[in-house]
């Protein structure tokens, strides 16, 4: 029995990068889901995964204390469809990694046959869940933005920021100017490099010095923040500041007056089941624990201010079970939160590529088991 195992430059040259192709696997995994034919973790089968947090006050030498994104995370998943496969995506994360040059999570993923079990690909996974993160709100700018968006902004230009405006663009080719707010000299630069290469129609890119310069008049908002740990602390944008028709992706926190989440625009979801999922495991309030819009969204119906139905699942209106933007003038808050289903699917397409193309290095796992 042998394995394929892909570095990261293996999956640079199998195709990880391939945003457009993404964006077009994450459509199909997303139909694949609300047909249900698929499994995560947990009772439910939806679960976000399974997440080792540290204590405060730790009790033994050695053991990490808390900290800002600091923990293990372990995300299973099983996907049916054109995919057939099963895996898990496996990663720790330091914020403190950046003051030594590395990035804050590194991420491994594991692929696996579905019915023996048997590993098939242990691949570097940070691109992976780069791009399938980004190809995701790509997915609800195909069916959700407004016609011919010109302008989008863009409120956190780290790497979730510049993959989301990747896939955007690559579903709204008509835009040709990117607003930015970010905090840091080091950030809006890579931002902007970025940019340039991966998004050659954008011809404009200015930096502005507030969230409300960067929202107003955009057609299309993308909010990739790094929150802190109380809503009163997330970003805020103002509904008065949101241009008619404006399509706001978050795969990420933020707040709103509530007056606009209830009244003043369409609630959609990359995945309903993902939220209640989520609710069962951070009881209301779940948003400050979550820290993605979608948890606001179910806060919300908990508390009655909005209903089950109006929150949309995006694939229903991929499918055409539900109508996506009804007016020109519909502003929408599409929320992204991630799932392991996501890093199956690009992953599998990835490996595929990498056996088509003799991308990788197989490795030996035994030639008879010693204890089968």
């Amino acid at each position: 029995m042998k394995f394929l195992y892909l570095s990261e430059p293996d999956m640079i040259k199998a195709g990880v990068k391939d945003m457009s192709r993404c964006v077009d696997v994450m459509e199909d995994m997303l139909l694949t889901l609300n047909k249900g034919d698929y499994v995560m973790g947990g009772m439910n089968h939806n679960s976000h995964g399974t997440q080792i947090m540290f204590p405060d006050h730790p009790a033994f030498p050695g053991m990490p204390k808390n900290a800002d994104d600091r923990r293990f995370m372990a995300m299973p998943a099983y996907l049916g469809g054109r995919y057939q496969m099963a895996g898990m995506k496996w990663y720790g994360s330091n914020v403190e990694n950046k003051k030594k040059g590395l990035p804050r999570s590194i991420l491994m993923m594991m692929l696996n046959d579905k019915d023996t079990g048997a590993p098939l690909a242990l691949m570097s996974a940070n691109l992976v869940s780069a791009y399938r993160t980004g190809a995701v709100p790509g997915v609800g700018a195909r069916y959700l933005a407004p016609k011919n968006a010109k302008t989008a902004a863009v409120i956190g230009p780290g790497i979730m920021g510049r993959t989301s405006l990747n896939a955007v663009v690559c579903a709204c080719p008509s835009v040709q100017k990117v607003k930015v707010k970010g905090r840091g000299a080091k950030s809006l630069a890579a931002f902007e490099d970025y940019v340039k290469k991966e998004c050659p129609g954008v011809k404009e890119i200015e930096n502005c010095d507030t969230i409300e310069e960067a929202v107003r008049d955009s057609d299309i908002i993308i909010m990739t923040t790094t929150a802190g740990t109380k809503e009163a602390e997330y970003p805020y944008i103002n509904g008065e500041w949101v241009k008619k028709g404006a399509f706001i992706c978050m795969p990420s926190a933020g707040r709103f007056d509530e007056s606009f989440l209830t009244g003043q625009c369409r609630l959609v979801v990359d995945n309903y089941k993902l939220y209640e999922a989520w609710a069962e495991e951070f009881p209301y309030p779940s948003y400050e624990l979550v820290g993605i819009i979608g948890s606001k969204f179910t806060d919300l119906l908990h508390e009655g201010k909005i209903q089950k139905e109006d929150i949309i699942d995006i694939a229903d209106i991929i499918a055409g079970k539900h109508p996506g933007r009804q007016s020109e003038d519909d502003i929408i808050v599409y929320s992204v939160g991630g799932m392991p289903v996501e890093d199956i699917a690009w992953g599998e397409t990835v490996y595929k590529n990498a056996l088509q193309k003799g991308i990788g290095t197989e490795l030996p796992l035994w030639d008879m088991p010693d204890m089968a």
